[in-house]
């Protein structure tokens, strides 16, 4: 169970860089400062998931699934490209991650 809980934060730490990347590479580009925003909050989740915060499962559930609502709503498929079809299913196993410790935890 622990695993699961190592494997979400690390993939949230992950895209939270990730997230980082488009502030220096196109400080321009319309979407980069909410990208930086998002890459902060996912870095702050990650590294509550590996402080154990209690809270943190469900912000862990509840950060990517905005993100994910985001990327499909404002940026859209117009600019759809392969880091955000990585992006996108990063969250997708977060927020399974998520789901499955909470589950766990509860039953025991």
């Amino acid at each position: 169970m622990k695993t699961i809980l190592y494997v979400a934060a690390c993939l949230l730490l992950l895209t939270g860089a990730l997230h980082l990347i488009p502030i220096f590479k196109t400080p321009s580009d319309p979407n980069a400062l909410p990208m930086l925003v998002f890459g902060i909050l996912y870095f702050a989740v990650g590294v509550l998931l590996l402080m154990k915060k209690r809270f943190a499962t469900y912000l862990g559930i509840i950060v990517p699934l905005t993100g994910l609502g985001v990327g499909f709503f404002v940026v859209g498929l117009k600019n759809w490209d392969t880091m955000l079809s990585f992006l996108f299913g990063i969250d997708a196993v977060v927020i399974v991650c998520c789901i499955d410790f909470c589950l766990t935890r509860k039953k025991e």
